[in-house]
């Protein structure tokens, strides 16, 4: 038996922006999905969801499709899987579910995809299975996290920089308890309108467009305005200016809420919760619609802010929430 590990993501910013060609800024962090996987004489691919059903066996049967076109000869296995990623929650829980049992359909059959290959193929897989026309953010986090690194990464061209987190700034995720799944919001509309104003415009997708092009079209206007946020971003994790980052952030989920129209009440709560505690900033994180907010705070003080944040959200909306205090951590790999 063989066993193989893939991290969820944490987005700090740049959300929406993947599927137009755009920059983003994902950190892969340690809730995880790991596969334990034995080969089998023949080609059936048996797999067990050891806590409770994270997953669903269409993910398996497009990837068996997807993989099989890059050259996988069809090996059977057995398999076990588990997370800790709470699933719906805008951290990528079905992304590092595909790129685990990716990784463990190319190893039982004595195939090694490139890196970069993997996400692709996991990107197409997910496709497939849900119907859901993701961009590679979640993927190609999952595959090319690094320890104690946000990434900055270029959707068109698939480079990726890490970028080195601060030592004293800590990561905290909040699930809303509003769950949300992708195949049913208004996620391919979004895209849809886009692809829209892109064509319109004689673009071959958003990354292209200048400001005044974009200025009456709230959609785009929010890819263009949050593909600069993530730039600064950068700049500004560079310098280690979290006060700089937070206020982007929030300008994000201002942006995501007032043009792009993916928050919810739940959400803003949430956001405004964090910010009372203390948070540098927050904001949605992930494709919006539920799921979980992002903030950034001083380590020390971390735990102690999301607890705070959380009383506070409960009491105004009834809704439990579940904080996270993440850590950045290693693409997914084999577990030795």
């Amino acid at each position: 038996m063989r066993s193989f590990r893939a991290p969820g993501r944490v987005n700090l910013i740049g959300d929406h922006t993947d599927y137009n060609d755009g920059l983003v800024l994902p950190v892969a962090i340690d809730l995880e999905c790991v596969v334990h996987a034995t080969p089998r004489a023949d080609d059936v691919v048996e797999v067990d969801w050891l806590d409770g059903d994270v997953g669903s066996d269409r993910y398996v049967d497009a990837l068996r499709a997807v993989l099989g076109e890059q050259g996988r000869t069809d090996v059977g296995m057995d398999a076990w899987v588990s997370s800790t990623i709470p699933v719906g929650s805008g951290l990528s829980s079905s992304a590092a579910l595909e790129v685990a049992l990716a990784l463990a359909l190319c190893d039982v059959a004595g195939l090694e995809l490139p890196p970069t290959e993997l996400a692709l193929a996991c990107r197409r897989a997910e496709q497939l299975a849900t119907g859901v026309p993701c961009g590679i953010m979640d993927q190609l986090t999952s595959v090319a996290g690094r320890a104690g690194c946000a990434l900055l990464i270029d959707c068109r061209s698939l480079g990726v920089e890490p970028i080195k987190l601060p030592d004293e700034v800590a990561i905290v995720v909040v699930h809303s308890g509003l769950p949300r799944a992708l195949e049913h919001s208004a996620y391919a509309e979004r895209r849809a309108e886009c692809e829209a104003v892109a064509a319109r415009l004689g673009l071959t997708a958003l990354r292209d467009a200048a400001p005044g092009q974009v200025a009456d079209e709230p959609r785009a206007r929010h890819v263009v305005s949050e593909n600069a946020r993530v730039l600064e971003s950068a700049d500004a994790l560079r310098r280690g200016d979290l006060d700089k980052l937070g206020s982007l952030m929030s300008a994000s989920h201002a942006s995501l809420r007032d043009d792009f129209d993916v928050s919810t009440p739940e959400l803003d709560a949430l956001v405004d919760a964090l910010g009372r505690a203390g948070a540098a900033g927050a904001r949605l994180t992930g494709a919006g619609f539920g799921g979980c907010v992002v903030a950034l705070a001083p380590v020390g003080e971390a735990h102690g802010l999301a607890a705070r944040a959380a009383d506070d959200y409960r009491l105004q909306t009834g809704l439990t929430p579940t904080p996270y205090v993440c850590r950045a951590v290693a693409g997914a790999g084999w577990l030795q």
